[in-house]
């Protein structure tokens, strides 16, 4: 190749590194997050600008000042050592990056001190910058522990499903399965995980579990963990696994609505104001004026429905039962029939009749 050719040759990588350098950096930074810190001590009461680069866009993180903390090491006793009532939230841009102001607070443990950023939702992602609370305590680290470690192997799963009482408002519950690894130098017996479930952005409710048995250095074992929420819950839940002041894994739940509870009440409030409505009905029909006589009959009654009938001849009872009027022309002293026991017209009883005539020799 000609030396013009190797000229135009370097000229042109050159370029090239000078375009792909921002997308090199871009990348490097998205795959880890930075925070920076406008003053690196301060005291109480005033406050400091954290800014930060290279984190998920329109991502919401939590800024707090944590105590007993280094970045090397992270934060060990978890939000437990940070001024978590004077935190700040702040979501980043659609570059990744934020600028928010932080009020000093004195954390509920001696220094050294960071400025804790983490992510709340979504995939998880944290970074911690040095920071001293000017006046605040400072002593060393606690010692770290040069015993089993354990260590999330492979990716937590929510195991099991909802059922019918779920469905009507029972605590929906779930088996967090996972592998975890012992990367120390000693065994592991009966450890003891904090298992924590929160809802949207708020802080998690740790419960602590003991899993029986033993892990080997540089073994793996298969654990199973139960997680329970409470009556009615329903909405985007995160189960978060916690060993050793650790957040060691974070598994999303998705709970459904319990229906059979809106059902419920949609029968309800259908049910009860018809049965309030019949109720009250009756109570009008019985307290409503009588009619005059003191007897109330509705549409007719039984003696003379039976009458109407054609082909039904009623009882004596049910003439007894039914009044009978008398003729004005006639009183119950001039009743032709009560002497005689006959209602029918007067008639001549002998034996012939004056108006028929008779023939000669009949008997």
């Amino acid at each position: 190749m000609s030396p013009s050719g190797r000229v135009r040759w370097a000229v042109l990588v050159a370029v090239l590194a000078l375009l792909l350098a921002p997308l090199a950096g871009t990348a490097a930074a998205a795959d880890k997050p930075s925070v920076k810190l406008s003053k690196s001590q301060a005291g109480t009461g005033s406050s400091i600008t954290v800014s930060g680069d290279g984190w998920r866009e329109r991502a919401l993180l939590m800024i707090l000042i944590c105590g007993q903390a280094v970045p090397s090491r992270g934060v060990p006793g978890g939000t437990n050592s940070c001024a978590n009532a004077d935190g700040r939230a702040v979501t980043t841009d659609s570059q990744g990056r934020f600028s928010r102001k932080l009020p000093v607070a004195e954390p509920p443990v001696p220094c050294p001190c960071v400025v804790h950023v983490a992510t709340v939702t979504g995939a998880k992602a944290e970074a911690d910058a040095i920071f001293q609370v000017a006046g605040h305590a400072v002593e060393p680290l606690p010692a770290e522990s040069d015993g089993g470690r354990l260590s999330v192997l492979t990716d937590t799963r929510l195991d099991g499903s909802g059922g019918l009482l779920t469905w009507f408002g029972a605590p929906p519950a779930r088996t967090l399965v996972f592998t975890v690894g012992n990367v120390g130098t000693s065994a592991v017996k009966n450890p003891v995980f904090q298992v924590g479930t929160a809802h949207g952005v708020f802080a998690p409710q740790w419960e602590e579990q003991q899993w029986r048995g033993t892990i080997q250095p540089g073994k793996k074992a298969r654990l199973e963990l139960p997680v329970e929420l409470t009556g009615g819950a329903h909405g985007a839940y995160t189960v978060s696994l916690k060993y050793g002041g650790k957040v060691l894994a974070e598994q999303p739940w998705d709970v459904g609505r319990p229906w059979g509870v809106t059902l419920f009440w949609i029968l309800v409030c259908l049910v009860v104001p018809a049965a309030l409505f019949r109720i009250g009905m009756a109570v009008v029909d019985r307290v409503r004026p009588r009619p005059a006589g003191g007897i109330r009959h509705r549409g007719l009654r039984l003696p003379e429905l039976a009458l109407r009938l054609p082909g039904f001849k009623p009882s004596t009872a049910a003439h007894a039962a039914t009044p009978t009027s008398t003729l004005p022309w006639f009183t119950p002293d001039a009743d032709p029939g009560a002497a005689g026991g006959r209602l029918s017209a007067p008639h001549d009883d002998s034996p012939t009749s004056p108006t028929t005539p008779t023939r000669e020799g009949s008997p």
